[in-house]
């Protein structure tokens, strides 16, 4: 074996190829769109040969781009081997639009290609050049299977083809000589002989762990808590079932949107928190939103989402996963934007504490050892009956600053992520140039209404934006017409005792004193009292006119029409 090569996949790595099946492709993908005028020959056509040889001049610098997958017999579990047979013309493609010629097109393309498993016989990745815009902007497709790469490391790996600066001049290609393969009985061999070693190695390890104890009672103890609180975290009970949530086919639709990174850290800013917590708040408002669109209560629903965290050093340059994974609930049951915020800000100040993510990857790690076969198995049967969350979500930092593709500047790039079984929709997000592209990913046959759930996207934004407002001004001008509603609530009443006068001038109340003379006219019986009775009758009056002042005079009258 001395004059052979290979490399065992870790078991994340692995794990992403078991899960894969005719519908569920686990590639990761990319639209990189470039300015007008860049990668042209002389004619103006774009310059295909060019863009080739700048991508073959920097695979010496990523073997795993020039490596194939194969197979250990019986234990089948996958190995990286050099491809004998490599072809960059079979990697890198061309595509023109011919219809609308803009990015409505380039979206319906990017779904199709997306849309189709990678040869497994053949390094896992493609790039395709897509020109034809009205605009005479070029555009870049890439993809990559998600057992190559992470999206920490696939940041890197664009350092490789871009740059800050534009290049002119293309590198000569360094020769390329792939290293001998293990035939199948060596590939055997060489895994018995590593199984044999592995209680030995469990034996050193345990002597070095003894030698080190007295100082690793801490971190042993905050490394049971981080597994125990991963697993209490979700990944042992079902997420509820949405509409979003349906079994998935193989067709795939692709949307995007962008939003300006320092409005969302204004919002970071006014409440506290990251530019991550922006982005799931984001999320769970436009979830809210489509749930409530399909007559779905999400009073008391399960809705989580899973969150990629990295968990590589910032020395490792490695190829291959090295990220753990976050469960967050979506607070869909609260109604405003603040609410849900604020809710979500402190989880994921939980998460941190508690050390979810180093929780996962231990499990990870603790459970490596099981065969390949059994793995696949599993993680076949739990694809259709396990749904521990109901969307992926992964946000990945880039550059602030322009960098090129040779001489073409790029303007956006929009990130893709695969589609678990029973997921209908997944977002990546990739930051560059102060702004957050979104990309949005679909299963075409169970998610027919992409285009709703993009419009509650933006709206979710921008509630959130607005919420995040300041509002002192405001408080002030408030105060101002509750004072000048009291001062009018005054004038009323002051009109109110103006009316008086016509309480004098109500003289029908005095014409209803008048009738009394009626009874005065009972003179037969005033009679008899001779001037006594008289006096009575005056006396009613004048108690009457105590009531109402100004009705004494009308009273008055009467009594000398009496005497004749």
């Amino acid at each position: 074996m001395a004059n052979t090569h290979y490399e065992r996949l870790s078991f994340l790595d692995s794990t992403f190829l078991a899960m894969e099946d005719r519908n569920a492709h686990f590639h990761v993908a990319g639209v990189m769109k470039f300015a007008p005028g860049g990668l042209r020959a002389e004619d103006g056509s774009v310059d295909i040969d060019r863009v080739k040889a700048h991508i073959e001049s920097k695979l010496h610098r990523i073997p795993r781009y020039r490596q194939v997958l194969d197979w250990i017999p019986l234990e089948e579990h996958p190995v990286w081997v050099d491809d004998a047979y490599f072809d960059i013309d079979y990697h890198v493609r061309r595509a023109t639009l011919t219809d609308e010629r803009n990015d409505v097109e380039l979206q319906r393309l990017t779904g199709t290609i997306f849309s189709q498993k990678l040869d497994r016989f053949r390094p896992l990745w493609e790039v395709w050049i897509v020109d034809g815009f009205e605009d005479d902007s070029v555009a870049m497709i890439t993809k990559v299977h998600h057992c190559m790469i992470d999206g920490m490391a696939g940041v890197d790996l664009m350092k490789e083809l871009l740059a800050p600066f534009p290049i002119t001049e293309v590198e000569p290609i360094e020769p390329y000589e792939p290293r001998p393969s293990p035939s199948k009985t060596e590939l055997l061999a060489d895994e018995a002989v590593r199984r044999a070693a592995m209680p030995f190695q469990a034996v050193r390890s345990f002597r070095h762990l003894s030698n080190s104890i007295s100082g690793l009672v801490g971190e042993v103890d905050t490394r049971l808590r981080a597994m125990g609180k991963a697993l209490g975290a979700g990944w042992l009970k079902n997420a509820s079932q949405t509409p979003l949530n349906a079994r998935i086919g193989p067709n795939r639709e692709f949307k995007w949107m962008k939003v300006d990174l320092d409005e969302a850290k204004s919002v970071k800013n006014a409440f506290g928190g990251t530019i991550n917590d922006v982005v799931i708040s984001t999320v769970a408002g436009a979830v809210r939103k489509y749930l409530l669109a399909h007559d779905v209560g999400v009073d008391h629903l399960d809705f989580r989402v899973m969150a990629p965290v990295s968990v590589r050093s910032d020395t490792d340059q490695s190829l291959g996963n090295q990220v753990a994974m976050w469960l967050l609930d979506l607070p869909i049951e609260l109604s405003t934007p603040r609410q849900r915020y604020t809710q979500i800000a402190a989880e994921t100040v939980e998460l941190k504490e508690t050390n979810q993510a180093l929780g996962a990857s231990l499990l990870v790690q603790a459970t490596s050892w099981t065969p390949s076969t059994i793995l696949t198995s599993a993680m076949r049967l739990a694809g259709t009956n396990v749904r521990p969350f109901n969307m992926t979500v992964t946000n990945v930092p880039g550059p602030q600053i322009p960098i090129y593709f040779l001489d073409a500047m790029l303007e956006v790039q929009y990130p893709m992520v695969p589609l678990w079984t029973n997921h209908g929709v997944g977002i990546a997000l990739f930051s560059y140039k102060g702004e957050i592209a979104w990309g949005v990913v679909a299963d075409s046959d169970s998610v027919t209404d992409l285009d709703r759930f993009m419009d509650y996207l933006d709206e979710a934004f921008r509630e959130l934006v607005q919420a995040a407002k300041p509002k002192p001004a405001r408080k002030p001008a408030a105060k101002k017409p509750a004072a000048t509603k009291k001062a009018a609530a005054k004038t009323p009443a002051a009109k109110k005792t103006t009316p008086k006068p016509k309480a004098a001038a109500k003289t029908p109340a005095a014409k209803k004193t008048t009738p009394k003379p009626k009874a005065a006219a009972k003179t037969p019986a005033a009679k008899k009292t001779s001037a006594a009775g008289e006096k009575k009758p005056a006396a009613r009056r004048t108690a009457a006119a105590s009531k109402k002042p100004a009705t004494r005079k009308p009273a008055a009258n009467p009594t000398p029409s009496q005497k004749p």
